[in-house]
């Protein structure tokens, strides 16, 4: 979503649709470290597949130890919570470089809260922002993201898990709801 940099290193806490796009989008812009957090290891594959350099599974692991550990202790300069919860959200928040940026994605219920000391909001300084649909503006975006694709350089097939009917949304929600696929697409 427009932060990430070549040399930057990137964390992606959520691993779904939305994960590997930026996955995907934060290897086109150069970063040098790109770290997937997920509980499902097979969407950490498919995030290696996509780009990921690192891959950590924060049901076994602590994703801010591992991230830290990853990046020199720093944390990263970037970290992009793709979940949308208030526990994954602080993850983020104390993964990050001091002076790094935390983008949430992912979309909260409206019942939820957030808890952070507000001394650490004020002495680890850097950015917190939000980003809707990528901050896309598709007059500018789609015709540079035709290009990639024409290029070689966006394979924008891996996105795609399956093709269904109409008849098959039902059980492709139940699939997505699984983990057992990234995107269905309804062909007509």
């Amino acid at each position: 979503p427009g932060t990430c940099g070549r040399g930057d290193s990137v964390a992606f806490i959520g691993c779904g649709g939305f994960g590997d796009a930026a996955i995907a989008g934060a290897r086109l812009a150069g970063a040098a470290k790109i770290i997937a957090v997920d509980i499902d290891d097979r969407k950490l594959e498919t995030a290696k597949k996509m780009g990921a350099t690192h891959t950590v599974n924060s049901r076994s692991t602590d994703p801010v130890e591992a991230i830290r550990a990853l990046t020199d202790g720093n944390g990263a300069d970037v970290v992009i919570e793709a979940v949308g919860r208030p526990e994954t959200y602080q993850q983020a928040f104390y993964a990050r470089d001091l002076a790094g940026t935390v983008v949430l994605v992912g979309v909260p219920t409206p019942d939820m809260k957030l808890e952070l000391p507000l001394l650490d909001v004020f002495g680890r300084g850097g950015s917190l922002k939000s980003s809707w649909y990528g901050d896309c503006l598709p007059s500018r975006d789609f015709p540079m993201l035709v290009d990639l694709h024409q290029q070689g350089r966006l394979d924008l097939a891996a996105f795609v898990t399956e093709t269904i009917g109409l008849g098959d949304i039902e059980q492709a929600f139940a699939r997505m709801h699984d983990g057992d696929v990234l995107r269905s697409v309804v062909v007509f």
